[in-house]
């Protein structure tokens, strides 16, 4: 495994870190404990230390995952990423969405970064996640009724009491991460990053590589799209959010499934799965230093760590980005 330092910080994640939204069943058409927590520890056999996750997924469920998994094993080896600021147990702040939980019970959820929000949401993930402190703790998406300030000095408490070793952001764009910085050390921020999803590659990559700024790439098989699995006509389970996404468009699977199938036989020369091929190419671009991957079982988990050991030649990098510039996708 390869492990790179989260900005100026000295906090190292794996580069291939564990994303742990499915795990907790919400927007994911549920999960089965069980395997979710072998798919953690198996990760860690394979030595991804690093676990990110979020109340929340699953209403608090992926954070208990989380703790089942990693209570046994030396928590100095560890690292966990979680966040903070969605509420779906209390209706101040920014209204976000209405969704459904695990039971199929009716919630609104909604973006709430007060300073008396998030000292109450840390002291709960603490105790869902079995442990102490959080080595890196993250703002889940900006919150237009709290101001910056307000938040980040609220996280630099948290640091300063020592339930908190580093503070991140997620989905934050250029402007609001130049404020963060003004009120505490940010040295990460996480947000989608895929072979069909580059958008940050414009403003957010050109100022966090001049600023030491770590990038968490999430969703870089683009929820499954990316495994060279997926067919047109694909049916979703029950509230699996991926259903009404435009990247899951048949025409769309179909355009990318065709894309894949230009790197298929470098996957096949390299004994690889496309899947280990997508996530090579994620860290490989500059500016991204961690790619989350989820898994739902073992299996998967052993798949996504095994991707480090893939080597990619400048040549074949040119090769991959020449086929995905002509990858055009209605979206």
């Amino acid at each position: 495994m390869e492990y790179r330092t989260l900005g100026n910080s000295d906090l190292k994640l794996s580069a291939i870190t564990f994303g742990a939204w499915a795990a907790g069943g919400w927007m994911w058409g549920g999960t089965e404990q069980n395997d979710a927590v072998k798919a953690m520890q198996s990760a860690f056999d394979y030595a991804v230390t690093s676990i990110d996750t979020a109340p929340i997924y699953g209403m608090g469920h992926s954070e208990k995952i989380v703790g089942e998994a990693i209570k046994d094993l030396p928590r100095d080896q560890v690292q966990i990423v979680t966040k903070y600021g969605l509420r779906w147990d209390a209706t101040d702040g920014e209204f976000y969405v209405n969704s459904q939980d695990n039971d199929g019970k009716d919630i609104a959820i909604y973006k709430n970064s007060s300073k008396a929000s998030i000292i109450k949401e840390c002291e709960d993930s603490l105790k869902r996640l079995g442990t102490d402190y959080i080595d890196l703790y993250q703002i889940h998406w900006p919150d237009k009724t709290t101001k910056i300030q307000e938040t980040m000095e609220a996280v630099a408490q948290l640091i300063k009491d020592g339930k908190v070793r580093y503070a991140g952001v997620s989905n934050y764009n250029v402007d609001q991460l130049k404020e963060a910085k003004q009120y505490v050390d940010i040295v990460s921020n996480q947000v989608p990053y895929s072979m069909v999803n580059r958008g940050i590659e414009s403003e957010l990559i050109p100022y966090v590589l001049k600023n030491n700024t770590s990038i968490l790439a999430y969703s870089p098989l683009q929820r499954g799209l990316l495994t060279g699995k997926m067919k047109a006509g694909h049916t979703f389970s029950e509230g699996d959010h991926r259903k009404g996404l435009a990247f899951f468009k048949d025409e769309n699977i179909k355009q990318t499934a065709h894309f894949l199938d230009t790197l298929r036989p470098l996957a096949e020369d390299k004994n690889i799965s496309l899947s280990q091929l997508v996530l090579r190419w994620t860290i490989e671009q500059p500016g991204i230093t961690i790619a989350l991957a989820g898994a739902r079982n073992a299996e998967q988990s052993i798949s996504n760590a095994k991707a480090i050991d893939v080597k990619l030649s400048a040549e074949e990098l040119q090769f991959i980005n020449k086929n995905l510039n002509e990858l055009k996708l209605d979206l």
